[in-house]
């Protein structure tokens, strides 16, 4: 059987584990071949052998702090070369430093403005240099519900992650002409390393406002990210798709 993603390169940005290792694997499960990168080096390597062991393809690992552009032009070029192209890009990378807005630290604000966002454009303005002169490609942004709702205690992630909405909708008219489509995936409660970490009272008050009335899993927006990277969403650009349960209808 075909699968939907052969002979395609994609690159996902904080992939080492959690929400962007599943991504990682769900794309090459579909046949591409994927960079993974994070600033946890290490790890990264060990999730490129696992891809290459599971779904028999080619998978590379780099150390990347993605506010760093020059380490971004470098890691384009390393794609290009090993694995032979770009053709995805997933701006997955981010981080939180929570607390409320009266006490937030300036350093915790611009740290998370600068992974989150800052890291996002770095991304994408050097993969689409690349796409561009292919005329074809997907960028598919991981955002969060948060950047469309608010949340107590997260201005700093919440201004992010809707920055991250704006710039998606702004890349997709940009790019739109040149064949590249721009997309976000809004992910609710997942169930990660970070959520874990959170009092048994707030994520029952969670779950009381999902509709569903369960935990979202990183393989229910993998499965997103990967329609959005196949040639069944080749008629979709500058759109927000939530995963989160129901709860924003």
């Amino acid at each position: 059987m075909t699968r939907s993603l052969e002979g395609k390169v994609a690159w996902v940005t904080g992939s080492a584990r959690g929400i962007g290792k599943a991504i990682a694997r769900a794309l090459a499960e579909q046949g591409a071949s994927v960079a993974v990168t994070d600033i946890e080096g290490d790890i990264a390597k060990t999730t490129a052998a696992e891809l290459a062991k599971d779904f028999a393809v080619k998978s590379i690992a780099a150390p990347l702090d993605v506010t760093d552009a020059a380490g971004i032009e470098s890691l384009i070029k390393k794609i290009q070369t090993e694995l032979g192209g770009l053709h995805i890009l997933v701006n997955n990378a981010g981080i939180t430093r929570d607390g409320l807005l009266i006490r937030m630290s300036e350093d915790d604000w611009e740290r998370v403005l600068q992974v989150n966002l800052k890291g996002t454009f770095l991304c994408t303005r050097a993969a689409a240099k690349v796409m561009m002169r292919a005329r074809s490609g997907k960028i598919i942004n991981i955002a969060s519900v948060v950047g469309m709702t608010g949340n107590a205690g997260q201005a700093n992630y919440a201004a992010s992650k809707a920055g991250v909405i704006g710039l998606t909708k702004s890349a997709a008219k940009e790019l739109a002409a040149r064949g590249i489509r721009v997309n976000a995936v809004a992910p609710g409660y997942i169930a990660t390393e970070m959520t874990q970490g959170l009092p048994e009272d707030a994520k029952t008050e969670f779950l009381k406002g999902i509709p569903l009335s369960s935990v979202g899993q990183p393989e229910d927006v993998a499965s997103v990210v990967t329609f959005l990277a196949s040639p069944a969403s080749d008629y979709i650009t500058g759109q927000v798709i939530r995963v989160d349960g129901g709860m924003q209808m």
